[in-house]
Order: C-alpha cells, then sequence, then structure tokens
C-alpha cells in the first residue's frame, strides 16, 4: 500500500478489539465531524455510487467539489444537491451552461487543467474516478498535497505508479484502493505484517466469453463485450474485462499499491465474484474478502475507513448462491494476462504505453473499427515498436501516453488498410 512508509498500509494500530467505550467514542466523532470530499469523475459509475452513498449519509459527509467530462446536467444535478462549492467541467465549451444551471447555487462553475486540480485538493478526502490518464494530474496534485486519496483510476497507479508512490511517501498522503479486487486485499491485510505475506491472489470474473473458444472470437460486438455477466460497469472497464486485460492492470497497480514483486501476484478466475480477492500467509493461512458484486461495498469501505458504513447492497446468501468455482485462466485464449504482466516485468515506460494503446483499441472496437482480438494485437504490436525510457515526472508520463496513443492509431490504420 503507496501511503506513510513502503509497507502495506493498516487500517488500524491498535492492539487487540477495541472497547465499547473506543467505539462510541468513535460515533460521538463521527456525529459531530463531518468528512470533507471531493469526487473527481463525479458523473461516472463509481462517481455516482460514490453520491449515493453520500447522499444516504449526509451527516458524515461535505462535498467540496465535483468534476466531471462533459455530463453537464447530471453534474449540476449533483453539485446543487450537495450544496457543492466547486463544480468543474473538462470541456471548456460547456462552462457556460454549467454556470447557466449553478446560477443562485452559491456553487462556483470552472473549467480547465488549474480547475481540475484545485478540485483535487478542494477536500481532505478525494475520490479519484476520473477514468484513463486524464486523471493524472488531479490525482497527482492530491497526493502532493497530503490528501487521502480514495484511488479507483487504477490507470494513475498502472502508468506513473513510482511517481505517485514515491510523493506519497514525501508528502505523508494514504491512498486508498477502490476497485474491487484491490480493496478486498486491503482488507484481509488489516492488522498483518509485511513479512508474512506469502502472495496476493487476484480473482477475475472471466468475462462474458470465458468459455468461449478463441476460433469463435473474432466476431464478437461491443454490444456482446459491454454486457458483463456479473457486474454493472462502463463500456470501457467492461470491454477490458471481455478481453482480461483489466486484469492485467490490476496485477500493475497492486504491484505499486502492495510493493511486491510480480512473481507474488497470481490471478484466479472466479465466475461468481464473491470472493473479491485473497491473501495467503507464510503459515498457510488464508484470507478472503467476499461480498455481493456491488461497487457500493468497496466504495463505502474506502469513504468510511478507518470506520464502517452501512450501505444498501445486497446481502451475501451463500447458501442461495450454493458453490464457489475456480479455475486457471487462460493466456493463450485471453493473452492480455501474459501482455500486462511482460509490461510490467519490462518497467520503464511499458506501462504507460500497455495503458495509452489499450484505452485506444477500445475505443475503435466500440466505434466498430477494428474487432475484438485486434484490441490486444494492437497493444502487443505497440509495446514492440515503441522503446522509451522510464518517465521521471507526469509531464513525461503524459508525453508517453501521447506518443503511444499516436502508435496505437497508426497501427489500426494498418490494419484497416
Amino acid at each position: 500500500m503507496a501511503s506513510r512508509s513502503r509497507r502495506p498500509a493498516r487500517p488500524a494500530r491498535r492492539v487487540g478489539p477495541r472497547s465499547r467505550a473506543d467505539r462510541q467514542l468513535a460515533v460521538g466523532r463521527l456525529a459531530v465531524t463531518r468528512k470533507k470530499i471531493s469526487i473527481l469523475g463525479a458523473t461516472g459509475s463509481v462517481g455516482g455510487s460514490t453520491l449515493d452513498l453520500i447522499d444516504r449519509n449526509p451527516e458524515r459527509f461535505e462535498v467540496g467539489a465535483l468534476t466531471a467530462a462533459r455530463n453537464v446536467a447530471k453534474l449540476a444535478d449533483a453539485a446543487v444537491r450537495t450544496r457543492a462549492r466547486l463544480a468543474v467541467i473538462a470541456d471548456p465549451g460547456l462552462l457556460p451552461e454549467l454556470e447557466e444551471r449553478l446560477s443562485g447555487s452559491g456553487c462556483r462553475a470552472a473549467t480547465g487543467r488549474e480547475a481540475l486540480c484545485q478540485a483535487a485538493a478542494e477536500a481532505d478526502f478525494v475520490m479519484a474516478a476520473i477514468v484513463g490518464c486524464a486523471g493524472l494530474e488531479p490525482v497527482m496534485a492530491a497526493i502532493s498535497s497530503g490528501r487521502t486519496v480514495a484511488l479507483a483510476n487504477k490507470e494513475a497507479l498502472v502508468t506513473a505508479g513510482e511517481l505517485m508512490t514515491k510523493a506519497a511517501r514525501r508528502s505523508n498522503a494514504r491512498i486508498l484502493p477502490v476497485d474491487s479486487e484491490h480493496n478486498a486485499i486491503f482488507q484481509c491485510l488489516a492488522g498483518n505484517r509485511e513479512e508474512d505475506v506469502a502472495r496476493l491472489v487476484l480473482t477475475a470474473s472471466g468475462g462474458p466469453f470465458r468459455s468461449w473458444a478463441r476460433s469463435d472470437m473474432g466476431g464478437i460486438t461491443p454490444e456482446q463485450a459491454v454486457a458483463h455477466p456479473n457486474w454493472t460497469m462502463g463500456a470501457k472497464i467492461s470491454v477490458d474485462s471481455a478481453t482480461m486485460m483489466n486484469k492485467g492492470l490490476e496485477l500493475i497497480e497492486a504491484h505499486h499499491l502492495f510493493r511486491l514483486p510480480e512473481n507474488r501476484i497470481d490471478i484466479l478466475v472466479h465466475p461468481q465474484s464473491v470472493i473479491h480477492s485473497m491473501v495467503e500467509y507464510v503459515d498457510g493461512s488464508v484470507l478472503a474478502q467476499l461480498g455481493s458484486p456491488d461497487m457500493r461495498i468497496p466504495i463505502a469501505s474506502a469513504l468510511a475507513w478507518p470506520e464502517r458504513m452501512t450501505t444498501p447492497s445486497e446481502r451475501l446468501d451463500l447458501q442461495k448462491i450454493g458453490q464457489l468455482t475456480f479455475e486457471a485462466p487462460d493466456v493463450t485464449r485471453f493473452p492480455a494476462l501474459r501482455v500486462a504482466r511482460d509490461a510490467l516485468k519490462a518497467g520503464g515506460a511499458a506501462p504507460v504505453i500497455l495503458n495509452a494503446a489499450n484505452e485506444e483499441a477500445v475505443a475503435a472496437f466500440l466505434g466498430r473499427r477494428i474487432g475484438f482480438l485486434d484490441i490486444v494485437a494492437t497493444v502487443e504490436e505497440a509495446l514492440a515498436r515503441m522503446g522509451v525510457g522510464a518517465p521521471q515526472s507526469i509531464a513525461e508520463v503524459i508525453d508517453i501516453d501521447r506518443q503511444a496513443r499516436a502508435m496505437a492509431n497508426r497501427l489500426m490504420s494498418e490494419l484497416a488498410a
């Protein structure tokens, strides 16, 4: 866990269970102290789930700032409802509409890179849910300011993991993982020593094509790829789940979060999505975190940390589920897992190239410009053709990202020719 030290962060440093008086004191603190939060990417799936939990617990949270890419109506509605002080729209052409919608609300409308970074520093707690490299600068701004960052944007650590974890150690910022798999590991590590961890196990649903033959995947449509069997997610992450690139990106993120080498992080296919990940210890014990496939559970874990909060999520009924099954991932049918692991081993700019090329290829697939199997093929070829040293700043990460996107688009043009 990237936080105050190189050791995995522990949600508590108490010895033994807390007394009733301790628990009552904590409840009393919550009653009088509202956590000030900013949500980067407030109109997306994670942002919407975060707002749902805040709406249900208004006594616990105060909203400082909300941001969105283009959804002005949804952003303005959320800003007015939560009494946010700042609303930032990424598209400058939409600022006049946002200003009009917020007129008389007391919420200031803004746009641009500086406003986005200001939103990240507007609160003590930042929910970072901007998809892709667009979230890099505001996340770094929050970390550099010593904020607690609940990280739902996996691309931040995939592309700039070393830079961000070093910045977190300098500023005493704390990074709390929101991805269900990393949040599960975070919970399973609580109260245990780093040296006692044997390995981490990231679970994967396998996506909608888990049992398909590779020969049948060439004709997969965007509609089929976004229809995840367990989770309700945005189009891009749903396609990543279908190719299993999401698990490759999570492997890289887990390496930076928990400071474990690639060969001590395994991936296990678990179609029911009940066990969200596991930690194996040196004595042979394996701790797992279980829950319904509802992102409000890991979001609530981060929002309330180091306490807990009630969610409306469906309660887990193992008797109803009946059985949990597991299988090894097939890297022949899903080569994204191998490509991502190789990128982590290579280090340097490879993870940046991996992420950028994948984003461009997924967008092209959703736009019906390339086929499903062309997504990972494009990523692998971009990695083979580019050789860039390790980035030393966020600006360099963004420049490598730009080059990799250009390369991916050239490769896809060649495919279409």
